[in-house]
């Protein structure tokens, strides 16, 4: 049971600037308290009990606090003692992560990096991928890269679990666990290919008419709510999650399709797609790269990462 604590005359008194000397008499307080005492605190500190003594005196006259009894009833805090004793083992434990903190920051960057992006992401000019892919490589040579595709979902999935270290997916939900960052914004339009028959319709308002009825290729997963509301009363026929395998499928000419509008520009200007009522059938999706909001340390994902939003920034 703790002693009463004695206060000094001026309670009103402040601590000014915490410095070398003022944290070496907080260790021998914590090493006192810890130990139990001042003689078998002795050993620790190889020190004189005299000594640990004066020190102790001197951190209580810094404090303007009465920090333990010491006498023949033997060695107990007093409730400022207690107090402060909890916030010099939250300083020190605070002190320490900061030393490994600074520590890491000059260790080489190696180990592994493992990234998953959904479908064309990582080859599109606004993501910056190879120029940040680049930029790592030099700063982190000794890194071994494991990339990688994969569904929306499943990039989720591995991120969560920590599988993965970076994903980059089509922005639709936020996950609890997963930290977002935006990297560029896509617009998706409604296509269908020269062999279609609604490609050389010049009526819009007989498009609206016939649309319902035509074959609809789509992703074939949960997506955000524009979406919905853009497949809202059309027929889904087919599923493809892939732009690459479902502007394949729009290209046959049997589907009409929502895909991305530079994904597919280059067979826009070839006169083999186009868009179907782009004033109305259109959304827009954002691209975020996504990491674990809590786990381990990863000195190249945070490197990484660190990189990408550099470079989106300039």
């Amino acid at each position: 049971m703790p002693s009463s604590s004695a206060s000094p005359t001026n309670p009103m008194a402040e601590l000014g600037q915490v410095g070398d000397y003022e944290i070496r008499l907080l260790k021998v307080f914590k090493t006192v308290v810890e130990c139990g005492g001042f003689s078998a605190a002795e050993a620790v500190l190889n020190v004189s009990r005299s000594t640990i003594s004066v020190h102790m005196s001197n951190l209580e006259q810094r404090l303007k606090l009465t920090l333990c009894s010491r006498g023949r009833s033997g060695f107990a805090l007093t409730e400022d003692g207690i107090i402060i004793y909890d916030a010099v083992r939250r300083l020190f434990s605070q002190m320490e992560d900061f030393r490994s903190t600074v520590n890491a920051l000059h260790v080489q960057v190696s180990g592994e990096l493992n990234l998953v992006a959904s479908d064309t992401i990582s080859l599109d000019d606004r993501s910056h991928f190879p120029e940040v892919l680049g930029e790592f490589c030099q700063r982190a040579p000794d890194v071994y890269i494991n990339f990688e595709t994969a569904p929306m979902n499943e990039i989720e999935r591995r991120i969560l679990n920590e599988e993965a270290d970076v994903g980059f997916i089509p922005y639709h939900r936020e996950l609890d666990g997963l930290l977002y960052q935006p990297i560029y914004e896509e617009t998706c339009y409604l296509y269908c290919s020269n062999t279609h028959p609604l490609f050389h319709e010049p009526d819009h308002n007989e498009v609206r008419v016939q649309l319902e009825q035509q074959k609809l290729v789509h992703a074939g997963i949960q997506t955000n709510p524009d979406v919905t509301v853009q497949l809202r009363g059309l027929t889904k026929a087919a599923s493809a999650y892939y732009y690459e395998t479902r502007t394949a499928m729009v290209l046959s000419g049997a589907y009409i399709g929502f895909l991305p509008e530079q994904y597919v520009g280059h067979w826009v200007k070839e006169g083999r797609l186009k868009p179907l009522l782009p004033d109305e059938r259109m959304y827009k999706l954002g691209i975020a790269a996504i990491t674990r909001q809590y786990g381990r340390l990863n000195k190249p994902r945070d490197v990484f990462m660190e990189l990408l939003v550099r470079r989106g920034q300039r």
